[in-house]
């Protein structure tokens, strides 16, 4: 069974039924539900938090969704470092991105597919990631 890395955008479609993309986010993942299994990490875990008063809630969450919590290894820890540098070096501006390069480095560094909506840093940055994106 292959394990894949949900992004923290898929998470918060997931959780809100009024979402734009809660449909293809729940359909995604439920056509995939078969034969992997799913997958997040802290950085993901902490984005999804905000949504959420308590820890428990969010341990609630993710307890219902039946998603595992996989630590970052040091190698992609030092990947999502040298591509967020790459990032600033071609000209990217934005400050507040590094975790996105931390989920990035993530699937790429354990082979994980990534169930993403936002496909411009991940594939520029990270193209060994399958992307399993909308249409």
């Amino acid at each position: 069974m292959a394990e894949i890395l949900v992004d923290s955008c898929v998470v918060t479609d997931l959780a809100d039924v009024n979402s734009q993309w809660h449909e293809w986010s729940a359909s995604t993942l439920e056509s995939l539900d078969y034969k992997n299994s799913f997958v997040i990490n802290s950085i993901i875990y902490s984005e999804c938090s905000v949504a959420y008063e308590t820890i428990e809630e969010v341990e609630a969450l993710f307890i219902l969704l039946r998603f595992g919590l996989k630590e970052i290894s040091r190698e992609a820890l030092f990947l999502a470092g040298k591509a967020f540098v790459k990032y600033r070096r071609r000209g990217g501006t934005k400050a507040n991105i590094l975790p996105d390069f931390f989920i990035g480095a993530h699937a790429a560094i354990e082979g994980y597919s990534l169930v993403t909506r936002d496909k411009g840093r991940f594939s520029a940055y990270f193209p060994s990631v399958e992307l399993i994106i909308p249409a």
